[in-house]
């Protein structure tokens, strides 16, 4: 089922515009390890049989070569026991702003189903490496999605739908703010209103489960 659903979101995201030909990756927890797209492979020739199983060593324990970004999804089930799910896009606007290497502040309520008042973004890292894992891990800190400098975007949760779901409003939350700022740089949130958006997201949807 898993290898199923890992296929089954790359080809979503793919849909939806987020990823295009070979970039972006995601995986799944297992009991000893994780399951993650190949490395180089088209989405479009992707199966379920070509996902590839990694433990927490990092050592495949499967056929096929795992996605170059695998580090950083596996340091961060290893640093976030709560987190079941890792997507990873190149989506348009998250990466736009994360070359410009801007964090995304609270201009929108929504903001808050990353688990923050931002959505921070690293410092640049070359892709594949364990300093952008270690990096990544910096700006995920107590979010459930950030931006990566020069690269893309992660989205984590509890779940691989609800990793999908906040890529997805994330990824519109970075449109929203770019179109913004061609107009001009909008007034952000404050604290106190942003505590209020959190006790108000206790109960919305499925982003605190």
């Amino acid at each position: 089922m898993s290898r199923e659903s890992l296929l089954k979101s790359m080809q979503t995201l793919q849909e939806l515009g987020l990823n295009r030909g070979t970039s972006g990756n995601a995986s799944v927890r297992q009991d000893n390890g994780f399951i993650v797209t190949p490395s180089g492979l088209a989405i479009r020739d992707m199966t379920g049989t070509h996902m590839v199983e990694i433990n927490m060593q990092g050592e495949t324990t499967s056929a096929g070569k795992p996605s170059s970004e695998w580090r950083f999804h596996r340091d961060i089930y290893l640093a976030r026991p709560e987190i079941n799910a890792v997507v990873h896009t190149h989506s348009m606007f998250a990466t736009t702003l994360a070359c410009l290497q801007k964090e995304i502040p609270p201009f929108h309520y929504m903001i808050a189903i990353a688990g923050g008042s931002n959505v921070r973004c690293s410092e640049y890292k070359l892709f594949g490496t364990q300093a952008l894992s270690n990096a990544a891990i910096m700006a995920l800190r107590d979010r459930k999605a950030c931006l990566l400098a020069k690269h893309g975007m992660i989205a984590i949760g509890s779940n691989l739908q609800q990793a999908m779901d906040i890529a997805i409003e994330v990824e519109g939350l970075c449109e929203q703010y770019w179109r913004a700022l061609q107009i001009s740089t909008p007034e952000n949130l404050t604290s106190e209103e942003m505590d209020e958006v959190f006790e108000q997201f206790k109960d919305y949807g499925n982003w605190n489960k």
